[in-house]
């Protein structure tokens, strides 16, 4: 069944695409929801002629996009979490908490739009925020021990002092 999007749906499309998907997904939650209407030809004609009118609008919505995508160009998260003697952290990192951690470096992204697995062990990862349908930025997350990162802040704070006693 082909359809035409009417929101963005992160895995799936974006607004305005015109999709196949199985005929049960299409009548049965996209069109009823009105995430979606059947692509029949006086549709593909409206949609054809509705972005011909809101060619600069989108363009404008990009350059957005494109904007605070190079403001998240350089972010680099360190997440610090609980984790048990094994490396497995208690809970796991997900999408709302490296909304909340952009956040507190002061940019504002809905947690919707950012892909990544739940991270469960301490390592490296990487998040993908979709600002538009062509800008993505991928950010990197390190999750790190709570009780380790304590440990490497007092040691910096006490080798400070050292240096500062000798001076």
């Amino acid at each position: 069944m082909e359809i035409i999007l009417k929101e963005d749906i992160i895995g799936l499309g974006y607004k305005n695409d015109i999709i196949s998907v199985k005929n049960g997904y299409g009548r049965n939650y996209l069109i009823p929801n009105g995430k979606a209407v059947i692509a029949s030809v006086s549709a593909k004609k409206i949609l054809a002629e509705n972005l011909k009118q809101q060619a600069h609008k989108l363009a404008a919505i990009k350059a957005e996009a494109e904007k605070k995508a190079s403001s998240l160009e350089n972010v680099a998260l360190t997440i610090a979490v609980k984790v048990s003697t094994t490396g497995v952290t208690y809970g796991s990192v997900n999408t709302s908490t490296v909304a909340e951690e952009l956040a507190k470096k002061g940019f504002e992204v809905d947690r919707k739009i950012i892909t990544m697995s739940d991270i469960k062990k301490v390592g490296d990862y990487e998040a993908i925020v979709h600002l538009h349908k062509e800008v993505e930025v991928k950010i990197p997350v390190s999750v790190v021990d709570e009780k380790a990162q304590a440990k490497a802040v007092e040691s910096d704070a006490v080798v400070s002092e050292s240096d500062n006693a000798a001076e």
